[in-house]
């Protein structure tokens, strides 16, 4: 009988031990958030505040401000053809790059704008852009003023 005595001892004692340490270890390890679902929902609101991109980006088309009328010379030059003029990509030559220009100018006003129009060596026609043939006209214009 000593032996069924010791062994219900033994087990009794484990039972006690088991249980002591979950009532140890469960807190410890409980989900602190656990309640309602409507913690439940808050919590992952705050989440997704918090994982949130620092910045976002979105491309959008530009609205072309109203056409008020053919643009003069200057902006023409300014906004499309002086990226390479100013610089002399592409081989263009520089707005005062006087001698450069002097055979150019020589061909006279209709050339230079049939050139542009139709484009010339490493330019494409009316400079890339979409330019109305008064405007080509216009940026000719200035180009000879500057260059002469």
């Amino acid at each position: 009988m000593a032996e069924q005595h010791s062994s219900k001892s033994i087990m009794w004692v484990t039972i006690v031990v088991a249980a002591i340490l979950i009532a140890i270890i469960y807190p410890l390890t409980a989900n602190k958030t656990a309640g309602s679902a409507a913690d439940n929902s808050k919590g992952a609101d705050e989440a997704d505040v918090r994982i949130q991109p620092v910045a976002k980006f979105e491309l959008s088309k530009a609205e072309a401000p109203a056409a008020s009328g053919p643009r003069d010379g200057a902006t023409i030059y300014n906004t499309v053809c002086g990226a390479c003029h100013n610089t002399g990509a592409a081989g263009a030559p520089k707005i005062d790059d006087k001698a450069a220009w002097a055979p150019r100018l020589a061909t006279g006003k209709e050339a230079l704008i049939k050139s542009v129009t139709n484009g010339k060596n490493a330019m494409p026609a009316k400079g890339g852009a979409t330019l109305s043939d008064v405007e080509v006209k216009n940026a000719v214009e200035y180009v000879m003023s500057k260059a002469k």
